[in-house]
């Protein structure tokens, strides 16, 4: 089975979306599956009734049942409006011949208005096709047609019919509350060997109804496809048609009986903005400081270190300042190995923080004599960078910390990368523009990068928002680190 269930609504159609294949599709796709449909009739309604009715021919059906079965494995069927004999002998011949796993059937037999929808032969077919089935899920009325007894009065008697009903036809029945009156609004689950399981559930005070059935047991297929437990599937359906109906006013559709919202609670908790895929990330927070990128190229300091023209005395002061930056730049990269989600992860940061002390620091010494770097106190350009980035390790939220990390490994291997060309044999910064500029840190910082922006990705709005702007303000400072030695220095 596909980890997405693939659900195929059989029924009629609602024009205005509330009710029949439009509901079912709707509720199958809230509740994590992939539908499709088969139309057996279609309806001129609206939320305040049916106007007409137009059943295509049964052979247009059969062609439809066909067309899907031979090209789809179809996990689970939700059954609905059955208008006629004829089309509920094409429907259950379908079901013998293709034997789908799962099948719930809404045995649409009874109008709102209290009207029988099926003639005496129909509704003999119905009971038929419903042994076929797994579960019913037929509204009080309609309970009592497939009984063939008089409609229950009260929740006992409704249970009753249920286990009748439920060891005759050797099926699971849930058994609905909703015509009873009081606040309370009962269901159960009953099995062909009289268990039950009931739901409680209490009345809210609204017109937006319409569908309800619909929508309930497309829910329960779906769910039972992805779980195998009619059980829970029913509670969580139940709990998610609560929570529809609750929004279902909020949608303002129709005069009369108003459709639920389907999506009301993926809205809320999920909202609709798409999600950034780790490409869009790279390419969006890269133009997202390409101000400060330009203005880095233009430091005079830049420059100088390119073309081989820098003063020896600013090289020196900057990588006396960079080697105190590097120390604890490796302790907020150990930080992120600790708090790294994955093994892979973990090793790449701890290996990240290793190479800052080791082979930067080794690159940093040739330079600079040891005593000269005992000797050396942080700018305040130093400390400030150093303090956004410790302050951002200290709240231990991971993706903000390797997004304020990253520029480090971006900024560097692009700058290297950039003014190595310009290098040559006899360049006085020739083996720092070699560090910066080699495959290793290339491949590492692609590492890095893929890293962030993956998580980036898969954070929710707010994460990815403060990571891009940690990851800027590690840029900005990032950019005032290459212009300070020609601000102390002048």
């Amino acid at each position: 089975m596909s980890t997405v269930p693939r659900v195929l609504s059989i029924a009629g159609t609602d024009p205005t979306g509330g009710a029949g294949i439009q509901a079912d599709l709707k509720s199958i796709a809230a509740n994590g599956g992939y539908g499709m449909a088969v139309v057996t009739a279609l309806v001129a309604q609206n939320t305040q009734g049916v106007r007409s009715v137009h059943v295509p021919p049964t052979q247009f059906l059969e062609e439809q049942l066909n067309a899907v079965s031979a090209d789809v494995v179809i996990d689970a069927v939700k059954i609905g409006m059955l208008a006629n004999t004829e089309v509920i002998e094409v429907v259950t011949a379908w079901l013998n011949r293709v034997s789908p796993q799962i099948v719930v059937l809404d045995p649409v037999m009874v109008a709102t208005s209290g009207d029988r929808l099926l003639d005496r032969d129909a509704e003999q077919a119905l009971r038929q096709l419903a042994s076929r089935a797994d579960l019913l899920t037929p509204n009080i009325p309609e309970l009592a047609i497939l009984a063939e007894e008089p409609i229950g009065s009260d929740w006992t008697a409704v249970i009753g019919q249920a286990k009748r009903v439920a060891a005759r036809l050797g099926v699971r029945i849930l058994a609905k509350g909703g015509h009873l009156g009081g606040e309370k609004l009962p269901d159960a689950l009953v099995d062909p060997h009289g268990q039950v399981v009931e739901f409680s559930g209490e009345r809210i005070a609204t017109t937006n109804t319409h569908g309800t059935g619909c929508s309930l047991s497309s829910a329960i297929a779906t769910r039972y496809a992805a779980t195998g437990d009619w059980v829970s599937a029913t509670g969580e359906s139940k709990r998610w048609l609560t929570e529809s109906i609750r929004h279902g006013a909020s949608l303002e559709v129709g005069a009369g009986h108003g459709p639920v919202s389907h999506f009301a609670g993926l809205w809320e908790r999920g909202g609709t903005s798409t999600r950034p895929t780790p490409a869009d990330v790279i390419a969006d927070w890269w133009e997202y400081i390409r101000d400060l990128r330009e203005n880095i190229d233009e430091l005079p300091f830049v420059r100088a270190l390119g073309d081989g023209t820098l003063d020896q005395v600013a090289f020196v002061w900057y990588l006396q300042q960079d080697a105190l930056y590097l120390h604890d730049y490796s302790r907020a990269l150990a930080e992120a190995s600790r708090l790294a989600p994955t093994g892979d992860e973990q090793a790449f940061w701890a290996a990240s923080a290793h190479g800052a002390v080791a082979t930067e620091m080794q690159l940093h010494e040739s330079w600079i004599p040891a005593d000269a770097l005992g000797e050396t106190y942080p700018s305040a350009v130093t400390s400030g960078y150093l303090n956004h980035l410790l302050a951002t390790s200290a709240r231990g939220d991971y993706a903000v910390l390797i997004a304020a990390l990253l520029p480090c490994f971006w900024l560097y291997q692009d700058v290297g990368t950039r003014l190595h060309p310009l290098s040559h044999a006899d360049h006085r910064y020739r083996t720092w523009l070699d560090t910066y500029a080699d495959d290793a840190f290339a491949a590492a910082t692609q590492r890095a990068v893929m890293v962030v922006a993956t998580a980036a990705a898969h954070a929710d709005d707010t994460t990815r928002v403060r990571m891009r702007e940690a990851f800027r303000a590690s840029a900005a400072h990032e950019l005032a680190f290459f212009a300070a030695p020609h601000d102390m220095l002048g």
